[in-house]
């Protein structure tokens, strides 16, 4: 992603209008993009708690009506108990049981509706009445293509555990996680980019590397947090720092072709989930450092700081959820770190690649309206 250039003759320039409705349009986004990270935090307690298969349709308009009535809770009952999930694990489970897994559930999809609907409809008004700028609404209606697909992909999960397993596919599972992280840097990256920002001083290429590497390493690390919640590896080796007694444990190329271990072996998947989040701490640290030798007491070198603070506190909570046998709050409070290192990681890295940007104008003549200079293209 880089910046707009404000000479490009085919940017058309922005209106009084469309700078005036700029601090709207990040409120907006902002809180489209706070959802998002609320929608994660529900989706990992729906995971932990099994209510992931409680619904075993999938009505995008009247699903969001949940069951009013006693016939309607024992329908959707009957329903749940003619998948492998209520047959091999949950079998004499009692209506109520079921309810508390419903409701988990359906909460996590009416909040994926309320998101569609808190993205489109503002989108469609200020579509309407002007008020965006026309750079950036191939950028927000590629937002809304992907919440759509998120969706889309949520029901592709749950499909996976209806049929022949009784829990979601952790390959399905890592893609929908990762795919709403992706979703919530993207609506960061695209906010930043029409907010007026102090100008500092450029960074070498080096440090700007490294920013953008260390947003690839947190996404590998979603992934592999994916994989651990689909495959319960944190219920197993709850020690720190030894797996069974060793560094280095026993069985991580048992099954083959080899490289299935890295998605299928328990004992692989928890020990690659360790290894990155130690090779990203000191990566951070290592970024931190490096900052503050080039830019001194600059807010490049604070940012950094701040980033390698958080990443320390996030393997922190990875510890403690793993020592202390994954209780809920801890994996959700765990999951929620992840996402606030996320976006301090892409902040930072937006903040050095677009360092001199001079604020935009303030609302008046037409002749004083420039187009965007950080929007994502």
């Amino acid at each position: 992603m880089g910046s707009v250039r404000t000479d490009d003759h085919t940017t058309s320039p922005a209106t009084p209008r469309q700078i005036a409705a700029r601090p709207i349009v990040r409120f907006w986004l902002w809180s489209v993009a706070l959802c998002v990270f609320a929608m994660v935090i529900v989706g990992g307690a729906t995971r932990l708690t099994e209510s992931g298969l409680a619904i075993t349709e999938w009505a995008p308009v009247t699903g969001a009506i949940p069951p009013l009535s006693q016939s309607d809770w024992v329908e959707a009952f009957e329903k749940y108990r003619q998948i492998p999930q209520y047959q091999q694990l949950n079998k004499g489970m009692s209506l109520d049981e079921f309810k508390s897994i419903y409701w988990w559930e359906w909460a996590h999809r009416f909040l994926g509706r309320f998101i569609g609907v808190l993205f489109f409809v503002p989108f469609v008004w200020f579509l309407a009445t002007r008020r965006v700028e026309r750079r950036l609404v191939p950028w927000l209606w590629g937002a809304f293509v992907l919440g759509g697909l998120q969706g889309a992909l949520g029901w592709y999960m749950v499909a996976s555990g209806l049929v022949d397993r009784v829990s979601v596919s952790q390959y399905r599972l890592a893609a929908h996680l990762v795919l709403a992280s992706a979703i919530f840097a993207y609506l960061l990256w695209i906010t930043e980019g029409i907010r007026d920002r102090s100008p500092e001083a450029a960074s070498p290429r080096r440090l700007r590397t490294t920013a953008v590497a260390i947003v690839a390493l947190i996404f590998l690390q979603i992934v592999l947090g994916g994989l651990v919640a689909g495959l319960d590896a944190g219920l197993t080796y709850q020690t720190w720092p030894l797996m069974d007694g060793r560094f280095v444990p026993e069985g991580l190329l048992m099954q083959t072709p080899w490289w299935l271990n890295a998605f299928e072996n328990i004992t692989t998947v928890q020990f690659d989930h360790r290894m990155v989040a130690y090779v990203l701490v000191l990566a951070t640290i290592w970024h931190a450092v490096d900052a503050s030798r080039n830019g001194g007491q600059g807010p490049a070198a604070a940012r950094a700081v701040y980033l390698a603070g958080l990443t320390l506190g996030q393997a922190g909570l990875g510890i403690a959820t793993l020592v202390l046998g994954m209780p809920l709050w801890l994996a959700l409070a765990h999951q929620a770190g992840a996402m606030v290192v996320l976006a301090t990681a892409v902040l930072h890295a937006y903040a050095l690649h677009h360092p001199t940007g001079a604020p935009e104008p303030r609302p008046g003549a037409l002749a004083e309206a420039r187009p965007l200079e950080n929007i994502p293209g």
